[in-house]
């Protein structure tokens, strides 16, 4: 009796380390998924991508299997490998808005400005012309309500006040504003695409850097993993009986803002306006009760997908503005597969991947397209995670 009382204590004690260790394990496990740093990598510099390739759906692709890890190399264009009939693409058709403006002020001062809520802007009330925008600024020091700036084509603006770490302008102009703007506004480049004053402004780039589908003007950056598709390609997708449908989140100059909380769960992510159709919220719906897959283009689009639906994975049909940041530990409820480009270290757009395929597994991917010498960021290659 005595030895069976030893060999049981004997037996509890070893459970009670293993049970330690377990913990320990986890709470390691945890924290890791918490850590701003362990989004970090290292990439090379020559890897940022400035150009986009000749043809767009001639970037290479890292294919990912989400429940393994498991990598596979090809090419954009064999996309339609992946999709079967009756899955679903869903894009994201914002338009990015030429919204940044070279100017001066009257004591001749650089200025550059930036609008951050082109679906935002109103008619000045009591002149005719006018239009009050939410904007970003950049001058060697603040400016003060009642500062003046000019730009090119007869175009100025009034600082008004501040807001919430920007600027409130009243731009007069004697032609249509948004005319005035498609002329003279600049694509707003994300700051790794380095360009020459002289090529800033170029055409290419009004063009390239945005997707074919672009329709709903408010953007403030393009929705990348969208600028690997052609309309070709996407007819070919139809004739192979994929149901593509649009959305439209307007992506925010919060897309280029760091992550600086030290636990991630602290960073708050800036609202975006987005759209969803009765008729698109209904294919959705429809595609998933009949057990086809929802292939969402891009983190705007997983994003927006996952807001708009309920625990049922039911997406509702409407608009509104989206603040929700997924990282490790949130549950996927709409999205099947998701077709991204790779990603800053440490952002949150890392982050969603991650969540959606592991940590470790998207960690390795990136290790694996450096090595393969895979184009980075907006004007890079596309990455499918399936």
């Amino acid at each position: 009796m005595l030895f069976g009382i030893s060999l049981n204590c004997l037996v509890a004690g070893i459970n009670s380390i293993k049970c330690r260790e377990y913990n320990i394990e986890l709470k390691k496990f945890y924290i890791e998924m918490y850590r701003l740093e362990d989004y970090h990598y290292d990439l090379p510099p020559e890897l940022v991508a400035q150009r986009p390739v000749a043809r767009r759906d001639r970037s290479k692709m890292l294919c990912m299997d989400r429940q393994n890890g498991r990598l596979k190399h090809t090419f954009f264009y064999k996309l339609g490998e992946y999709l079967e009939s009756g899955d679903v693409l869903v894009v994201n058709n914002t338009a990015v808005v030429p919204g940044r403006l070279a100017g001066r002020k009257a004591t001749g001062g650089k200025v550059e400005v930036l609008i951050s809520d082109f679906t935002g802007i109103r008619r000045s009330n009591d002149e005719d012309g006018c239009v009050v925008c939410l904007c970003l600024v950049k001058a060697s020091k603040r400016s003060l309500p009642g500062t003046w700036y000019y730009f090119d084509h007869g175009l100025k603006a009034e600082v008004l006040d501040t807001h919430n770490g920007g600027y409130r302008l009243k731009f007069y102009s004697k032609e249509d504003f948004k005319t005035v703007l498609n002329r003279i506004g600049q694509v707003p480049l994300p700051p790794y695409i380095k360009r020459g004053r002289q090529n800033f402004n170029s055409f290419e780039d009004k063009t390239s850097y945005q997707t074919v589908y672009a329709s709903q003007k408010g953007a403030i950056a393009a929705p990348t993993a969208g600028l690997h598709f052609t309309a070709d390609m996407l007819d070919k997708l139809r004739a192979l009986g994929i149901t593509i449908v649009e959305l439209t989140l307007h992506v925010g100059y919060g897309t280029f803002l760091p992550v600086r909380a030290a636990d991630i769960r602290q960073h708050r992510m800036h609202s975006e306006s987005f759209s969803i159709s009765a008729g698109v919220a209904e294919t959705i719906n429809n595609a998933r009760a009949n057990g086809k897959r929802i292939f969402a283009v891009g983190t705007t689009c997983v994003r927006t997908l996952e807001y708009a639906s309920n625990s049922k994975g039911e997406i509702g049909a409407g608009s509104g503005d989206c603040d929700l940041f997924i990282y490790p530990g949130y549950r996927f409820k709409v999205v099947d597969a998701m077709i991204t480009n790779f990603h800053l270290p440490e952002s949150t757009l890392l982050m969603l991947v991650s969540a959606f395929a592991g940590r470790q597994n998207v960690l390795k991917a990136y290790v694996e397209a450096v090595r393969e010498q895979y184009r980075f960021f907006s004007y890079g290659d596309a990455m499918l995670i399936h």
